[in-house]
This record gives C-alpha cells, structure tokens and sequence, in this order.
C-alpha cells in the first residue's frame, strides 16, 4: 500500500505541474512561497482566487473532502454553465508519473465545478493549453 503523502510533498508535485503548465513565473512563486492560488480566464488572464471569497470557499471544501490540494483552476464560460476547472494534486503517489505525461500532451485529470448547475459538476479530463501565463481550456 502506498503512503500518504505530506501536504510539503504535494505542494512539491504541485510546483513541478505548474512547470508543466507554464504558468508564469510569480505564479509559481506565489503558490509556493505564500499559498496563493490563481485563475485564469478567457485567454490565460490571470486573476487572484482571493478576488472570489466564494470560490476560494468551493477550494477549500473541495481540497477537504477529497484530500487533495489545488494549485490553479481555470474558468470557462461554455453553453452549459460556467465552469471552473480545479487543477490538483492528488493524495495518491503512484499515479503522480502517469498525470504530468498527460499533462506534458495537453489533458490534464480535473475536477470541473459548473457554477450554475452542480449536477452537472464532475471529475473527467481537460485538453488546455498554455497561454498569456496561465492556461486556457480547450476541450
């Protein structure tokens, strides 16, 4: 059976994933160094999570009942709501590789929280792709 890891250790995968994404540099930094988390919007515009007490409250619930920790969550405004995908570090090691080789093609493992439908809120892969310093989603 596979350990747990530490929340330092998942802060560290959580890093190396925000490499992969390329996400701007003071991103990166922030998260590591002062656990901010941002989104991006529209074309990769980046924008402060504190900025939305109410979505910060959905990270938060998200990160507890599921024992992950979420470094960047991308918002989208599709037909059938709006949309914010929560990019994760999981609380399982041994898939760790496997996720950032995905990652590394374009589809990223997420959880996608439809604001304006939770029924419609679901884990599943995203295609994204980098883009002004944060990622745009775009499948």
């Amino acid at each position: 059976m596979c350990r747990k890891p530490s929340r330092n250790e998942m802060k560290l995968e959580a890093v190396e994933r925000m490499k992969i994404l390329n996400l701007m540099p003071s991103v990166i930094n922030d998260f590591n160094k002062k656990d901010i988390v941002f989104y991006s919007e529209f074309y990769g515009i980046l924008y402060w999570l504190s900025n939305k007490p109410e979505w910060a409250e959905i990270v938060k619930n998200f990160e507890t009942k599921h024992n992950v920790l979420v470094y960047h969550i991308e918002l989208s405004h599709l037909e059938f709501g709006d949309c914010l995908s929560l990019f994760y570090v999981n609380g399982h090691k041994d898939g760790w590789a496997w996720e950032k080789k995905n990652m590394r093609a374009g589809y990223c493992y997420c959880y996608v929280k439809n604001l304006d439908d939770d029924f419609c809120s679901k884990f599943g892969s995203i295609g994204f792709k980098p883009l002004n310093g944060g990622v745009k989603r775009v499948a």
